[in-house]
């Protein structure tokens, strides 16, 4: 291997000595590797008091160890230059002086320990040493990641550079969904002594901070905790990372409760288009991670039964912990926000819970918030001139709700019929098929007195459902479809 490709690799810097000879020996001062921010010491519950922590942001110089093949120059004493292996035990074998024990020093230090040895022998001798090829990097990835594990990594002329802590979270499958990558935790001894650095992977993905990326070193230790509260909207960009969430493969779940067909099943990342990508500069992907809605869906929709404010998904931490997210289905339809359908992983437990029923006292509380609203919102989706959520008065008719939303699409909506679907308090969907007649008055029948968060749905004529057949239908009304099963 080019020994200069290594002397650039460990960011070794060359400075011209003069000396009592007409000529001038280049003689390598060992740096840090990068020139960095100071590193700042930062508590760490997960750390033991023993150990030092600093935050990313400073490297440090390579180590010898076993399998490392270095370059020692000993300034005009070519007979005692020469490359040298470092031995099982630490040390090197050099003429006249025997074995020397290099194990944990950097090159400066390995300079500095061979010059002592041979100024028995020689007159202030000058040593120049430098790293040929270094030993195959082992590496222990842990806590938060798909295949934790002990990885190798061998360093070549075509893959000159030191791994990261990015490339070796990708080698072990990417991070699950519980991972905390704020405060990814890198443990390294040196001398007998662990230092622990902490990286914020979160600065990286979204401000572009490359010295959180940290430079590993052979014997390092990469730990992912557990975060605390998992955050959906961060989930949807940590899947898009190169060391994100593992989108391509299907995964194993079990859905329970108010449920059609419960059971174990398998969920299937969405494929997309060979040619796509997320945006002109982001990250290629050829799938979407799972998602609650398609387990629900595969298990055959909830049960009119179902609370469906609060369908609960345990999932299992690195440790066999169980973490559970409530997850609000009626808000995710009302929404139409992907960030709130929730993104699975393999092994989680999803419940759907039966609804409780209400007493008397909850009854006439709900009446009397009716009597107290001033305006509430309802959602007229499907075919109509404007779909969407509007705000009407209280008191106010499934009819006047239709043309507040601009009427019926007249070459595309079923004029004749709608669906009244409604959330009650107790959690439980309701839902209704209504004949409509616009010139009735406010009836039970067909024309009811709508409520709060009611959803009018207006579906396509039997012409528009034909040439649609091959379109899927859009959010909200795709979601209210696929979880509810209307």
């Amino acid at each position: 291997m080019n020994h200069n490709l290594y002397q650039l690799l460990l960011g070794i810097t060359w400075k011209k000595l003069a000396i009592a000879t007409p000529l001038l020996l280049v003689v390598p001062i060992a740096t840090a590797t990068a020139e960095l921010e100071i590193a700042q010491t930062t508590p760490n519950a997960n750390v033991s008091s023993g150990q030092n922590v600093i935050v990313a942001g400073q490297e440090t110089d390579y180590t010898l160890g076993a399998g490392d093949q270095i370059r020692l120059d000993i300034f005009q004493v070519d007979e005692y230059s020469g490359e040298y292996p470092v031995n099982v035990d630490g040390t090197i074998s050099l003429p006249l002086v025997g074995a020397v024990n290099v194990e944990g020093l950097t090159l400066k230090q390995t300079e500095e320990a061979v010059s002592k040895q041979y100024s028995v022998y020689l007159k202030r001798p000058i040593v120049n040493a430098g790293l040929v090829a270094p030993r195959p990097l082992k590496i222990g990835v842990s806590g938060e990641v798909d295949n934790p594990g002990a990885y190798e990594f061998q360093l070549t002329p075509t893959t000159p550079d030191f791994p990261t802590v990015t490339d070796m979270i990708e080698q072990a499958g990417g991070i699950t969904t519980l991972a905390d990558v704020r405060n990814v935790q890198v443990n390294r001894t040196i001398q007998g002594r662990t230092t622990t650095f902490t990286s914020d992977l979160w600065s990286l993905l979204n401000n572009g901070q490359l010295s959180q990326d940290i430079s590993l070193r052979d014997g390092d230790t990469i730990f992912l905790p557990t975060v605390e509260e998992i955050n959906l909207a961060e989930l949807e960009r940590l899947s898009e990372a190169s060391f994100g969430l593992q989108v391509d493969e299907p995964i194993s779940v079990a859905v329970v409760g108010e449920i059609y067909s419960p059971g174990s099943l398998v969920v299937q990342p969405d494929q997309l288009a060979t040619n796509n990508n997320q945006n002109n500069n982001g990250p290629k992907r050829d799938s979407l991670p799972p998602r609650l809605t398609q387990a629900i869906e595969l298990a055959g929709g909830i049960k009119p039964t179902a609370d469906v404010r609060a369908v609960e998904v345990r999932r299992e931490t690195w440790d066999g912990k169980k973490k559970v997210m409530t997850v609000n289905l009626w808000d995710l339809f009302q929404s139409a926000d992907a960030d709130k359908d929730v993104i699975l992983q393999e092994g989680d437990e999803i419940t759907v819970s039966k609804a409780v029923a209400l007493s008397d006292a909850e009854l006439q509380q709900q009446a009397e918030f009716g009597r107290l609203s001033r305006d509430i919102t309802v959602n007229v989706v499907g075919e109509v001139a404007n779909p969407g959520a509007i705000q009407v008065k209280p008191n106010t008719p499934l009819n006047q709700a239709i043309l507040a939303a601009g009427g019926f699409d007249k070459s595309r909506a079923n004029q004749g019929e709608v669906e009244l679907v409604r959330l009650n308090l107790d959690g439980t969907v309701e839902k209704r098929e209504i004949d409509v007649d616009l010139a009735s008055g406010a009836n039970d029948e067909n024309n009811p007195i709508l409520k709060e968060n009611d959803v009018v749905v207006v579906g396509r004529s039997g012409l528009a459902a034909t040439s649609d057949a091959f379109r899927p239908a859009a959010a909200p009304l795709g979601i209210l479809r696929l979880i509810f099963g209307f």
